[in-house]
């Protein structure tokens, strides 16, 4: 039987808003992936009644509870406090805590406040969890039925700890079968197109379908159950990229993780041995910003109109965006950079109409390459912000379809 764990958040920050709880979704996906039923994500705020009536709770009812926040040296952080209250510990000072807190702001040169040795009070029985990354060591017991894990709240400090610390503790203490979670990522496409896509496809009862859209990608996610037979696996995973199409850029979770958009196109540049340049007019160089430190992105640039961008290049200016115009500009970038391919995004629009959250562009993308013209046109709507990621996205994605494209064709040769 697969063992239970609850999340809890403590924070009055975070019950309020004010900071959004990235580090439950975190956790669970984390934990889902090792294997638990996660049943619930709690958040209390800063109230010493509140959190004690919570422990309490948390200790009968699950097998384990991984708890962020509330580790810090002020006034309102009282989790130490909290749970040495509700399973009648005493706080005890953890001299090797004290020396390690110490020595985080020698190392920076900067004076300890006398708050900060608050930090080094665990309750009696606990077990240290050394923080490498900032002042605040955790602590982890048993009381009733659950294991208790008290991570900072701090996502760095937390993610790492986890990792280094807490997983192979979890690992030790409950007998795992790590799920599999399998994440088909597509661009171009939304969550309802999706599922009429693969609402022919019959998936077996033991298997978990979901969806997550982000700002850069749509995710389809399959969990299997541990020990799933991996040539099922594969055959359902190939059937769902088969109803989706070339809108899938990157599978992740059957051999290796191919990651997002530009990890899939920087992974293919190199294989391919290619160099790019870009010229961009609607993302307003995000495009660079996306590609920032690969060595293929040979040259970038930015023009807000076409009368300007024309005037740099020398070339006869069109006043309305076209293909046949993007062509001419390729063709002259290639000419003064000598790049392999060229990825030149232009859009018919006003900046009027790309400010207006209400109106929609008309965007042009256009990649010269060595066998020829790749093409898209898109019409894009919403917030500037929108307009000019998804500019960014789409173009972007143009150059990734070249290249799995050539690969395959490579492969079959």
């Amino acid at each position: 039987m697969q063992p239970h764990v609850e999340i809890f958040s403590q924070g009055e920050e975070v019950i309020t808003g004010q900071t959004v709880d990235s580090n439950a979704a975190w956790l669970a996906q984390e934990l889902v992936q090792m294997g638990f039923i996660v049943k619930r994500h709690t958040v209390v705020g800063d109230n010493l009644s509140d959190l004690k009536k919570l422990l309490k709770e948390i200790s009968l009812r699950t097998d384990c509870c991984i708890c962020t926040g509330g580790l810090g040296p002020t006034t309102d952080d009282l989790t130490a406090e909290a749970v040495a209250q509700a399973f009648d510990r005493s706080l005890s000072l953890d001299l090797v805590a004290l020396q390690q807190i110490r020595a985080y702001f020698s190392a920076r040169k900067r004076a300890m406040a006398d708050t900060n040795s608050k930090q080094a009070f665990f309750p009696l029985g606990a077990e240290r969890i050394d923080n490498e990354w900032g002042t605040a060591p955790g602590f982890a017991l048993q009381e009733n039925r659950c294991w208790f894990v008290f991570l900072p709240g701090v996502p760095v400090e937390m993610k790492a700890m986890f990792a280094e610390q807490i997983a192979f503790r979890l690992k030790q203490r409950f007998a795992l079968q790590a799920n599999q979670l399998v994440t088909l990522r597509s661009i171009g496409i939304g969550e309802s197109d999706l599922q009429e896509k693969i609402n022919t496809l019959s998936l077996p009862e033991n298997v978990q379908l979901g969806f997550r859209a982000g700002a850069d990608e749509v995710q389809t996610k399959l969990l299997f159950p541990a020990g799933a037979d991996q040539r099922q696996v594969k055959n359902i995973v190939q059937q769902l990229v088969f109803c989706i199409g070339d809108y899938v850029f990157a599978v992740d979770g059957l051999n290796e993780r191919q990651g997002g958009l530009v990890s899939v196109i920087d992974q293919l540049m190199q294989q391919q041995g290619l160099t790019l340049s870009v010229q961009e007019t609607a993302s307003q160089g995000l495009i660079a910003a996306k590609c920032i430190g690969h060595s293929w992105l040979l040259t970038s640039s930015f023009s807000q109109s076409l009368q300007q961008l024309s005037n740099k290049l020398n070339i006869l200016f069109e006043p309305d965006a076209s293909f046949k115009l993007a062509e001419s500009i390729a063709d002259k970038i290639q000419q003064q950079e000598g790049a392999d391919l060229v990825l030149v995004q232009l859009y018919k629009g006003s900046i009027e109409q790309f400010q207006n959250k209400h109106q929609a562009i008309v965007i042009y993308n256009l990649l010269l390459t060595p066998e020829g013209i790749q093409r898209s046109e898109f019409n894009i709507s919403g917030p500037q912000q929108r307009k000019q990621n998804q500019c960014a996205l789409l173009a972007l994605d143009l150059l990734r379809r070249y290249l799995q494209n050539k690969n395959s064709s490579e492969r079959m040769l």
